[in-house]
């Protein structure tokens, strides 16, 4: 049988070994973190194309059992102005829509259910090198161990080392003027819909927050920083020097619960920044590929990153099922999805940006949002959300 090594264990890499043991591929998963990365991130938003994905490979409910509906999100100055409400994409055929989720708890059964399908996975392997000798590709790992396969997909996200064996030259991933910070709280009553996610263009900070059906409230913020800051100088701010700086951001300024949410926010708060990968050359090399953020990192402001993922990762075996060998399959699938990831890319960076105005711009952006809402409402954003998986289609059709 076929071996695919499969690096990362997050979002793309359970789904990509689902897909490959549906097409007939044995999957091996190689995670870098000593225990999984149950505990990375916090909570996100999975778009309903995203979800489609997972129908495809019969792992839908897996994600909805951990999820709450968030099919919309409203848009409000600092100073409390109603700006517009815009719809999360259009819900599946049979009703479902896009889901709210812990990351964790995403990472988590996408996990165990790639294994329970028989899947392999090893944790702690920091994948170091890997070559290719003819048909076959071998990873060395940093604790000195090996695994030889038949091909290795990169789902090792926007710091990906496969992408760096496969292209020594491949850019690097770029800075996006804003920061991330959020979490999750009890005890502070918003006066919000359940679901509906709040977003405040503050005066200095961007912020937002939805109504948990259990009562909770989670939220982020994206505090602005023209320059890029060094890991360093995030490790070294305290939960203090976090609540003290997002107070100052928003207290004095803004209209809403975000003080109250940041005073009763549990630390210790942790920030990180923002990056995005506008185009990567080369995504395959010999029988190496990479997916997901290794290829296409989207801003969080896109709301697609996850959603993206999760298609490559059925695609891109549905492609190794129909091929006739896996360079034709790799270059096929990267015609495919090259133009959808990257348009995506570019919106997410625009809407990053804009959180991140100056004065004049600000003004601008207020005043013309409505408007835009208005655009929106009536334009055709289907290609963005209503993306659909046949998993019996054959792969190579052209449409």
């Amino acid at each position: 049988m076929t071996t695919a090594l499969v690096i990362g264990a997050g979002i793309a890499g359970p789904v990509a070994a689902m897909a490959l043991q549906k097409a007939g591929i044995h999957a091996r998963m190689f995670e870098g973190h000593p225990t999984g990365a149950d505990e990375v991130g916090s909570w996100l938003t999975l778009q309903a194309n995203g979800i489609d994905a997972l129908a495809a490979v019969d792992a839908q409910h897996v994600v909805t059992g951990v999820g709450f509906p968030q099919p919309s999100m409203r848009f409000f100055s600092g100073t409390g102005k109603a700006l517009g409400r815009m719809s999360n994409g259009v819900p599946l055929a049979d009703g479902t829509p896009t889901q709210m989720m812990p990351r964790a708890e995403l990472y988590r059964v996408l996990r165990d259910e790639a294994v329970a399908r028989g899947a392999s996975i090893s944790y702690g392997r920091q994948l170091v090198d890997a070559t290719t000798t003819g048909t076959r590709v071998t990873a060395a790992f940093a604790d000195g161990g090996t695994a030889e396969g038949d091909l290795l997909i990169g789902c090792d996200g926007i710091r990906s080392r496969v992408r760096q064996i496969i292209d020594p030259a491949a850019p690097a991933a770029r800075y996006v003027p804003v920061l991330n910070i959020g979490g999750v709280v009890s005890g502070v009553p918003v006066n919000a819909p359940v679901g509906e996610f709040q977003m405040v263009f503050g005066k200095r900070c961007f912020w937002a927050y939805v109504a948990v059906p259990d009562g909770r409230v989670a939220w982020f913020a994206n505090p602005p920083r023209a320059d890029e800051p060094t890991g360093a100088e995030l490790a070294a701010m305290t939960d203090a020097d976090w609540r003290t700086w997002l107070l100052d951001l928003t207290a004095a300024d803004d209209r809403g619960p975000f003080p109250e949410i940041i005073r009763a926010a549990p630390g210790p708060l942790v920030g990180w920044a923002t990056y995005d990968m506008p185009t990567v050359p080369t995504w395959h090399r010999d029988n190496m590929v990479i997916i997901g953020d290794a290829a296409h990192a989207t801003s969080p402001a896109a709301g697609q990153g996850a959603a993206m993922a999760l298609e490559d990762a059925v695609l891109l075996p549905r492609f190794l099922r129909d091929a006739p060998d896996v360079a034709t399959a790799f270059r096929l699938f990267e015609e495919l999805r090259r133009d959808r990831v990257e348009k995506i890319v570019q919106y997410g960076a625009r809407s990053s940006h804009s959180k991140a105005a100056g004065p004049v711009g600000r003004i601008i952006r207020d005043a013309a949002m409505p408007l835009f809402m208005r655009m929106a409402a009536k334009q055709n954003t289907r290609w963005l959300h209503s993306h659909h998986i046949d998993w019996d289609e054959p792969a190579l059709i052209r449409r």
